[in-house]
């Protein structure tokens, strides 16, 4: 043992006095008195993170409080803390950001402990999937933490009038997080008269919420910067009338799966909100008209118009025509597309950096081709869609240099090829998916050359051995995560695959059928029958 100013600390953490920030999440068989020496050892700690650490108890965290002193964020989501070390962490002077998320041990007995306490400091408190804890305990929660900025309740309490009433008492707030909450009858209806200063509101896949409450929330929140209101499927046109001539300074606006909304209220958005620039109205009415009216918010930067089949290669001409400075656009499903939207969007958005036309089975390697010129470009799922092929493969390796994330199952016209080009050219590749392509043992062996690949799924690849699988395995040393078919594991000598495990790589063993038929855009929802196709011994298929 060392010593220092006269505090005595484990020699392992004497180099590590000045240490800010510290991350031991998932850390499990880390216990309370693991943490008792990080207390001694870090009295400079800013930040640490504590989640799912399941063997950290309320004494660890009191002592923890008592040591570090100086802890602005205090991450303790998913561990077994009670009431106990509540007053502890409320006494620290300079917290100012605290998640408890899914504290089971956390209800309205426990925050009712906090009636003589008062944390001043502390400006963001996430207790998401606490579910014990009803409005009762949120009352306390206010009392306590006058200044608070920030507030997720999701998934956690029903929404009655008293909570929302008692939201008057933290008028700082700014930010508020309700995902998954049931509201009662006129719950949000005192949200919008206790808070006046939200910047920032989530109601996404709420229930009880109707076109009234909305409108009315809405109208009083003159400074709403973000709504979040997806899969709120009772709202309809009239709340979106309300929301966008109330809210026309809003700039991230998402509504996915909102169906009784139709392709007129959708025009809306464009033509209020001009200063929107994120939208997500995936699963939606939208028309090429809608895309027309949208084309007005020129600050795009993320547009996710997926599972939209009413939608054109003409109503992507005004996108790209109009929304320079978009960077991501998710097309997932949108079958009408076809190569020459995506030039458009290629063309006139130089600055794109992410894309999505997984089934958009319309596409072919000249799509590839304008998304090369895209220099920015890191993300790519071409994902179901049989016409593209190693050729325009080939042209977004050279010309997008700083790919990250690749996603080409079912491409079936990529094969060996296609790799090698990745190999040589897309150095910054982090994740790959080329599960029912054509590549061999040869084009894996390939991959393996870049060596920041963190992430592989390769589940039916006819071509690949179990040896050549397992050479390339052993020669990614990166690699943190595989995806491989159920039916290799027994192919596999088992000693390698601990040796790959040792490295910190995490298998998961898929056992699916393999599936031959492309589902069709507009039938996608309905459950097809699978082709099964029996495995070889030697080999999957």
């Amino acid at each position: 043992m060392g010593s220092s100013s006269g505090t005595r600390r484990p020699r392992r953490w004497r180099g590590a006095c000045g240490l800010r920030r510290l991350c031991l999440s998932r850390c499990k068989p880390i216990t309370d008195m693991g943490l008792g020496c990080v207390a001694v050892g870090c009295p400079d700690l800013r930040e640490i993170a504590l989640n799912w650490c399941l063997g950290i108890t309320d004494l660890g965290v009191q002592f923890l409080a008592l040591k570090c002193n100086k802890l602005t964020t205090l991450n303790l989501s998913y561990t077994m803390i009670s009431k106990d070390c509540l007053p502890a962490i409320m006494k620290l002077p300079n917290l100012e950001v605290l998640s408890l998320v899914g504290c089971v041990g956390i209800d309205d007995d426990a925050l009712a402990s906090l009636q003589n306490e008062c944390s001043k400091s502390l400006q963001v408190l996430d207790m998401s999937n606490c579910q014990n804890v009803t409005d009762v305990g949120v009352s306390s929660v206010v009392k306590a933490m006058p200044n608070l900025l920030e507030l997720n309740l999701s998934y956690c309490c029903h929404v009655t009038p008293s909570m929302g009433k008692c939201f008057q008492m933290i008028p700082k707030l700014q930010t508020l997080k309700l995902e998954g909450c049931k509201f009662m009858i006129d719950g949000l209806k005192y949200i919008g008269i206790s808070c006046a200063s939200l910047r920032e509101l989530s109601l996404s896949k709420c229930s009880g919420l109707t076109d009234t409450d909305l409108s009315f929330v809405v109208s009083r929140l003159k400074s709403l910067l973000k709504l979040d209101i997806t899969c709120n499927r009772n709202i309809t046109d009239a709340s979106l009338a309300a929301i966008t001539s109330s809210c026309p300074s809003l700039i991230s606006l998402k509504m996915e799966s909102c169906n009784h909304v139709s392709s007129e209220g959708l025009r809306m958005i464009g033509k209020r909100c001009s200063h929107l620039e994120e939208l997500d109205i995936t699963d939606s009415d939208l028309d090429d008209e809608g895309l027309k009216a949208l084309s007005g918010c020129s600050k795009l930067s993320s547009l996710k118009i997926g599972i939209c089949m009413k939608i054109s290669d003409e109503g992507l001409m005004h996108i790209g025509k109009s929304c320079p400075e978009l960077r991501d656009i998710d097309l997932y499903r949108s079958g009408a597309i076809s190569d020459e939207g995506v030039t458009q969007i290629a063309q006139g958005c130089p600055m794109l950096e992410s894309i999505n036309l997984s089934y958009c089975t319309e596409i072919t390697d000249l799509s590839l081709a304008a998304l090369s010129k895209c220099a920015k470009l890191n993300t790519l799922e071409i994902r179901g869609c049989p016409s593209v092929s190693s050729a325009g493969l080939s042209e977004i390796s050279t010309g997008c240099r700083l790919l990250a994330k690749l996603d080409i199952k079912k491409c079936f016209a990529i094969n060996d090829v296609g790799m090698l080009f990745l190999s040589q050219f897309s150095h910054s590749l982090r994740q790959i998916n080329l599960s029912y392509c054509s590549v061999t043992d040869i084009g894996l062996l390939s991959l393996s050359s870049i060596c920041g690949l963190q992430s592989m799924t390769i589940v039916h690849l006819a071509g690949i051995t179990p040896n050549g699988l397992m050479a390339a395995l052993m020669i990614c040393g990166g690699l943190k995560k595989v995806k491989l078919h159920a039916a290799f594991r027994s192919m596999m000598p088992p000693h390698m695959l601990k040796v790959v495990e040792a490295r910190g790589c995490i298998f998961q063993w898929i056992d699916k059928p393999f599936q031959v038929e492309q589902e069709r855009c507009d039938i996608w929802k309905q459950q097809s029958q699978d082709v099964l196709v029996p495995l070889p011994s030697y080999r999957i298929i």
